[in-house]
């Protein structure tokens, strides 16, 4: 019988930038969608330290690139594979197909099934699910081009539009909040310009942002183990100029000119413990009624009556992003490499 094996499945930046370039993208708009694969680039440098995390608990570690993935997983063994999707993606990117590979080929794997996969992407459709759920997700409208597919809800505090299949929660530019609603279809002309995307556009909620964590060290791990943190960066939301400057080769660039900033990380149950406790009971509804499991992120907002607005949830966070280190960190006493080793341990000799 084969070792235990852990296999992280990954896009890398580049596959996916020369691919859409092919596609007619504009090669700097292009850069802009790959950039979100940052977190293959951030962690490549980091595959020897995961072997050998992996290596101390009795496995062995395989790095497979995206492309490669039809081929590499039908050659595993059922009983002693273990599948990690690092990206996720149905449109511009195309991790979504890991997990479902992995399911073709009876391959165990950690995270959430791949339905959930391609549901995280589309926002607009996610945003039902979680209404139906009844979960507090602040209803939508969607435009393309300029022209309403469904109309948003009324706002007294304006709009704010964003990307439906691309970055989730970022606005693209500074002036994405929007006071009124033929500002919002002129982004959504702007967006579909730019990146050939639709545009949900939802009523302003006010508050601080919001990142809630998790990792199932052991697989009956349950919401007590979220990280749920302030991430102040000192803007209202993040634009895609701030994404660039966080990862990747960008983000090595920005710290050698010295504009690097990570944004404040600040336990919610501190100051608002109500707060943090409503985000437990969301996080709770969204592993029984959703389905999340084993790893994932939720983001938030959280206004200062401790009133919680669920923005988001991601079936693969940026697991080399200074948050989710930083939750390994606090809540395992362990850094990303032994966190995921032990993550893959656990379910093979738990």
């Amino acid at each position: 019988m084969p070792r235990p094996k852990l296999v992280l499945v990954y896009e890398p930046e580049k596959a996916c930038l020369d691919r859409l370039v092919a596609d007619g993208h504009a090669p700097e708009r292009a850069a802009e969608i790959a950039s979100y694969l940052a977190q293959s680039t951030d962690l490549a440098p980091e595959f020897d330290a995961l072997a050998a995390a992996c290596q101390k608990r009795g496995l062995c570690f395989a790095p497979l690139a995206l492309d490669d993935a039809a081929g590499g997983l039908a050659d595993e063994h059922a009983d002693t594979t273990l599948v990690w999707t690092l990206t996720d993606g149905i449109a511009y990117f195309r991790g979504g197909a890991a997990p479902a590979l992995a399911r073709l080929n009876g391959l165990k794997t950690i995270g959430a099934d791949d339905s959930l996969f391609a549901l995280c992407q589309d926002k607009f459709r996610s945003g039902a699910v979680l209404g139906a759920l009844g979960l507090p997700a602040p209803q939508a409208g969607l435009a393309r081009d300029g022209h309403w597919l469904v109309e948003p809800p009324a706002s007294p505090a304006g709009w704010f539009v964003k990307p439906n299949r691309l970055g989730a929660k970022i606005g693209i530019w500074p002036d994405s909040r929007s006071s009124d609603l033929s500002h919002a279809l002129e982004l959504s002309r702007r967006v579909f310009s730019a990146y050939r995307d639709d545009v949900v556009v939802q009523p302003y909620v006010a508050g601080r942002n919001v990142r809630a964590s998790f990792l199932a060290l052991k697989p009956d791990t349950g919401v007590e183990a979220l990280g749920i943190a302030f991430v102040d960066s000192g803007g209202d939301f993040q634009t895609m100029a701030d994404s660039l400057a966080l990862y990747g080769d960008t983000g090595e660039a920005a710290k050698e000119a010295g504009q690097y900033a990570e944004p404040a990380l600040l336990p919610v149950a501190a100051s608002q413990p109500g707060a943090a406790a409503t985000i437990r009971r969301i996080a709770a509804r969204l592993m029984a009624g959703l389905g999340l499991r084993d790893v994932f992120s939720i983001d938030l907002r959280v206004e200062p009556n401790d009133n919680v607005h669920l923005i988001e949830f991601e079936v693969c966070p940026g697991l080399p992003c200074f948050d989710f280190r930083a939750y390994c960190h606090s809540q395992w006493g362990m850094d990303l490499a032994d966190a995921m080793a032990e993550t893959a341990a656990s379910r093979f000799f738990s």
